[in-house]
């Protein structure tokens, strides 16, 4: 059945809001109150909509999005899951409060998910814990560099993908957090409440004055430890019914020339460089986002051709189920007991 079927589209106020506060959530008192002054709307209006939206999943979460590479430790891994083992696999992956993505993708690689901890002794452990629990090898691709995340979709356009400005960052520079850092971090990790003073809120599960913890936010963004600020949406209920994780083997040396070139591409809403393990030869991702399948091949083979890229071993790995989708989490916490349900998590729908 199509994920979508059981949630009730958008309305107009939904979709301008889906639309414009993807990024650039206001660091006021009151957000909701000026986001409802852009939009012709009341507070009560557009926290009512925030809040069903974020009740149905359309709306994962509200709040920061962390450049990878900055914060934590993080890592893409991916699993060689027998057919019959799949849904056992997947569940003894998703009970663990490290991975938030957890996807099935056709391949023999079969179960991609991502891990983040807060450093990297602990993210090894739970790694290696999933390995231990699902009795298979499991592969590690950290990250090397990124050239362009930006995960915004248009819910107005044919198919467009919503993006600021496209610019290669600089490559990532961890930053040192204080306790102070760590609690705002953790009390961010969720989302923030639909409430008319949801910033009040953050600061008091984070111990801080409210005043501190958006001056404090609002430098992030400005050096680019926070990528985005506003609603995380889930893609599906959008209508991109369909997405690849386009990999190619080229030369280290011309990687980096590569992934510029990819992140200027539209419809590319992730382009990075990752490390290679045993069995995995590729070092170049992009992903793509579209309504079907075929306008997910047509723009990757056009990306492909343009940039010369499938002069080297290439794959495209479908996305088939998402088993998890959820922020990632940088603060230690206690993990559920294995096969306990998981906060967010999405049992065998279509990816």
């Amino acid at each position: 059945m199509d994920a979508r079927a059981s949630i009730a589209p958008l309305d107009d106020l939904e979709r301008r809001l889906v639309d414009g506060f993807q990024r650039g959530f206001p660091l006021v008192a009151r957000p909701y109150a000026q986001i409802a002054a852009q939009l012709g709307a009341t507070e009560r209006d557009v926290i009512d909509a925030v809040a069903r939206r974020l009740a149905d999943g359309v709306v994962s979460r509200v709040g920061a999005v962390f450049r990878p590479g900055v914060i934590g430790a993080s890592t893409l891994a991916a699993i060689a899951v027998p057919r019959e083992r799949l849904a056992e696999v997947a569940r003894i992956v998703s009970a663990h409060d490290e991975v938030n993505h957890n996807y099935e993708r056709e391949h023999a690689f079969n179960l991609w998910f991502v891990a983040t901890a807060p450093d990297a002794a602990h993210l090894d452990a739970a790694l290696a814990s999933i390995g231990r629990e699902a009795g298979l090898p499991v592969i590690r691709l950290p990250l090397v560099r990124d050239y362009w995340i930006d995960l915004g979709f248009d819910v107005h356009a044919t198919g467009a993908h919503v993006a600021p400005a496209r610019r290669v960052p600089p490559p990532a520079v961890p930053l040192a957090l204080s306790d102070r850092d760590r609690r705002i971090v953790a009390a961010l990790e969720d989302g923030l409440p639909a409430v008319p003073r949801p910033w009040a809120e953050a600061a008091r599960c984070a111990g801080v004055a409210e005043a501190y913890l958006t001056v404090r936010i609002a430098d992030w963004l400005n050096r680019g430890v926070v990528s985005r600020l506003g609603l995380i949406v889930r893609h599906r209920p959008l209508g991109y019914a369909a997405n690849a994780m386009c990999v190619w083997d080229v030369p280290d040396k011309r990687a980096d020339a590569l992934g510029a070139a990819l992140a200027r591409e539209d419809d590319v809403t992730l382009a990075y460089r990752r490390r290679r393990d045993d069995g995995w030869r590729y070092n170049l991702y992009a992903m793509i986002h579209g309504r079907d399948r075929d306008a997910v091949t047509a723009r990757r083979d056009a990306i492909a051709a343009a940039l010369g890229l499938d002069a080297w071993a290439h794959d495209v790995l479908f996305s088939r189920r998402a088993f998890k989708q959820r922020g990632a989490r940088y603060a230690a916490r206690r993990a559920p007991a294995s096969g306990a349900s998981v906060a967010q998590t999405v049992g065998a729908i279509p990816a």
